[in-house]
């Protein structure tokens, strides 16, 4: 599939339409190491291993939280209070440029909509980009990678995977899309989960510069 015969554009949100910043990544960790620390009455250190082992076995620490520690993911976005986002730099003209694209636009998402709503603010994007927000409570706290909320998505969306690219920060993550006939795209970073990860087979395209390979395809005129 080349990128002209794309219906639907799926974009993954932090560290792909934006760089998580060390500090921004420090915050985060901080905030949720807190969260983990109180829920679980365990000191911060201990709450910090915690945390790492339930992402990297889960690929989100409140789906390990959820499954061990019987935690009620309401409860999770009720005390967890909105990020600090003065580290995320707005970014209208990438929002217009993606706007350009031909086709539908989705956010898929392992955070929750009401995040994505904020970060899209702050960034200076139109509201009229992206026809949905597909978060982890529409995913039934079901993180990437796991395929079933890749299958969701396009059942809730009518989205036809073979006429479809993904565009993700992490590798793992596009390899569900590629195995329903996704296009992939992989948004390289400089992040701690990105060193040393080979390109694999279900990679279609891996991208440096987001924004400068969006406007490549809407300056390449269709054969």
């Amino acid at each position: 599939m080349s990128t002209d015969q794309v219906e639907t554009w799926i974009f993954d949100l932090d560290n792909t339409l934006y760089p998580v910043t060390k500090p921004l990544l420090a915050h985060i960790d901080e905030h949720m190491g807190g969260f983990v620390a109180k829920y679980l009455g365990i000191n911060r250190e201990e709450a910090h291993q915690v945390q790492k082992s339930y992402f990297k076995k889960y690929g989100l620490t409140l789906r390990g939280l959820m499954i061990h520690d019987g935690l009620d993911p309401a409860q999770y976005f009720e005390e967890m209070t909105p990020m600090d986002l003065n580290e995320v730099d707005p970014n209208p003209l990438l929002g217009a440029d993606i706007a350009r694209l031909k086709g539908r636009k989705i956010i898929y998402t392992n955070a929750s909509a009401r995040h994505a709503e904020l970060v899209l603010k702050r960034m200076g994007f139109e509201e009229d980009i992206f026809e949905a927000i597909f978060d982890i409570q529409a995913a039934a706290y079901i993180p990437k990678p796991a395929i079933e909320g890749y299958r969701q998505l396009c059942d809730t969306y009518s989205v036809d995977p073979t006429r479809a690219a993904m565009v993700d920060d992490i590798s793992r993550n596009l390899e569900p899309a590629a195995e329903l006939g996704m296009m992939t795209v992989w948004k390289k970073t400089e992040a701690e989960w990105a060193k040393d990860v080979a390109v694999e087979n279900h990679i279609d395209h891996v991208v440096d510069d987001l924004q400068g390979w969006i406007k490549t395809i809407l300056n390449t005129p269709a054969p």
